[in-house]
């Protein structure tokens, strides 16, 4: 079983989400039907990227460590070329 850390970017307002889940193809298909509460309100949203993990402690980890400013930097600077054509 794998464990997911995903990265959503809003196309309308260009944010970001970081999400944890246990399914990711259900997941992202939750997010894109409205059925998320932090998402729904900056649809469309879409997938730029995410990680897997075997241990669901090392997934949760990651995804706090993302959510700081610190992680959001990193980041940025792992995508850099995708954030370039903003």
């Amino acid at each position: 079983m794998f464990y997911y850390v995903y990265v959503l970017k809003s196309i309308k307002d260009s944010k970001l989400y970081i999400g944890y889940t246990e399914d990711l193809k259900k997941r992202i298909k939750e997010h894109w039907g409205g059925k998320v509460l932090s998402t729904k309100t900056r649809m469309p949203v879409e997938l730029v990227f995410y990680e897997a993990y075997r241990n669901k402690y090392d997934a949760l980890r990651r995804e706090k460590y993302l959510k700081t400013s610190k992680g959001k930097s990193t980041l940025k600077n792992m995508l850099r070329e995708f954030f370039k054509k903003d």
